[in-house]
């Protein structure tokens, strides 16, 4: 498990690799126009990894940019056959993330667990 950590003044970034092909990128704090660059290269696809669990149990916030960084995200672990799971939304950004329909791109769970194991 490897452990990887990426901060920025209101968010920090947590990268393990649980097991072979797959890492969890646990996030803190707010995704916004300011911190949307550091999930963008947190969710890079590298190392041989086929498959990337965000955490969003602690992010307090979470715009327009940071749902753009989840979709683009998203379209490139498919394009390079590999696949993007969210998992534990606070109620705030579970709210957002509902009304731009984001669980109908890209599969939601409500724990790290649960995303982990589908």
């Amino acid at each position: 498990m490897n452990d990887d950590i990426r901060q920025h003044a209101l968010l920090s970034i947590s990268r393990t690799t649980p097991r072979a092909g797959v890492r969890v990128v646990a996030c803190r704090g707010e995704i916004d126009d300011d911190t949307a660059g550091l999930l963008r290269d947190a969710l890079r696809f590298d190392d041989g990894v086929s498959g990337v669990v965000v955490d969003l149990g602690a992010v307090t916030f979470l715009d327009s940019s940071g749902i753009h960084v989840l979709f683009a995200a998203h379209r490139d672990a498919v394009a390079a056959g590999g696949w993007l799971r969210i998992a534990a939304m606070t109620p705030a950004v579970h709210e957002v993330v509902q009304i731009v329909g984001l669980p109908t791109v890209i599969p939601c769970y409500p724990g790290l667990a649960q995303a982990l194991n589908a």
